[in-house]
């Protein structure tokens, strides 16, 4: 059996499909399912017994022996919140706890890690173990993912492969229940459908324009291959940058969008929000060459590509992967 964890959100959804897909169905779904905004991103799936967050522990100890993988996605992914209580439990020791059982049991464990850990990007975006210590975030969200980040790597004993995959800009289906903290693209599509326009943030650091801010932009679908082919090829573990290795700008965002929909382009341009200014990447960039390095073999969508698809195949008919 595979365990996913945040099967119900975004990410692990999308997961939980492709492994269906794959004719891979005996799937243990584990999140909060008390938040019925998710529940579509289950519908259609298969999968063999829903567990609840709290529940999961429990339910581990009396099931190991058949549990065969896990990809431990779930996590609180606000960046906005500023509750280390909050971020302690759900990212760093509920993920420790996981850590612990996969390797008592010898059980492989991918984790999500973030891009958020690479703060200002001042030590560059290199998935490089040495870094991990003096990493800033901008936020208690990446600082609890570097947090766990550099706990795995002070642990004496290991899962048989691990990898915490650094999660860059993510977007694609079945983001619907994200609200403020879904991706950009998701947000500019239904400003376009109901405005006819698209809001960008301002640039307030003198060396990126209004809309050049840039970011390493990864279609969902191509983070799951990467997942699949990390569970497929165990060969070496660690952490994993997962991006394209192209940054792309926010104004390039927009402009896709417009074409995928065949609109003129309308841009206002607006301030960032006070809240989140102090703490704004303005640019990111996976350095891909470990992953690359292992053998994987696909390219990846350009944001164009992502975007004509995301636009067209999803979110245009809202469907869900």
């Amino acid at each position: 059996m595979i365990v996913v964890t945040g099967a119900a959100g975004f990410i692990s959804s999308c997961l939980v499909s492709e492994l269906n897909k794959q004719n891979e169905n005996r799937i243990i779904v584990v999140d909060d399912f008390s938040k019925h905004e998710k529940d579509n991103n289950l519908q259609s799936k298969i999968f063999i017994e829903k567990v609840e967050r709290d529940d999961f522990f429990d339910w581990f100890e009396n099931n190991k022996l058949n549990v065969t993988f896990v990809f431990h996605l779930g996590a609180r992914t606000d960046t906005t919140e500023q509750s280390v209580a909050i971020f302690d439990e759900l990212n760093l020791n509920y993920s420790k706890k996981m850590w612990q059982v996969c390797t008592q049991y010898n059980i492989p464990l991918i984790y999500a890690s973030s891009a958020a850990t690479y703060g200002n990007g001042e030590f560059g975006y290199d998935d490089n173990h040495d870094v991990v210590n003096q990493l800033v975030p901008l936020n208690p969200y990446g600082e609890s993912k570097n947090d766990f980040d550099k706990w795995v790597l002070q642990q004496k004993y290991s899962p048989p492969f691990w990898a915490g995959l650094k999660f860059f800009n993510v977007y694609g289906p079945n983001e619907y229940h994200k609200g403020r903290m879904a991706s950009v693209i998701f947000h500019s599509f239904h400003q376009l459908i109901n405005t006819r326009k698209i809001k960008l943030f301002k640039s307030h650091n003198p060396n990126y324009t209004d809309g050049g801010q840039m970011r390493d932009f990864i279609y969902v679908k191509d983070l799951i291959n990467i997942c699949l082919f990390l569970k497929q090829n165990q060969t070496q573990s660690g952490i994993y940058n997962v991006g394209t290795g192209k940054a792309e700008t926010f104004l390039e965002l927009a402009l896709s969008t417009f074409d995928a929909l065949g609109i003129e382009p309308n841009i206002d341009f607006v301030d960032t929000p006070i809240d989140i200014r102090d703490k704004y990447q303005y640019f990111t960039e996976a350095n891909m060459q470990k992953l690359l390095s292992i053998g994987y073999p696909n390219k990846f969508f350009s944001l164009r590509e992502g975007v004509n698809e995301y636009v067209k195949n999803y979110l245009t008919p809202s469907k869900y992967f």
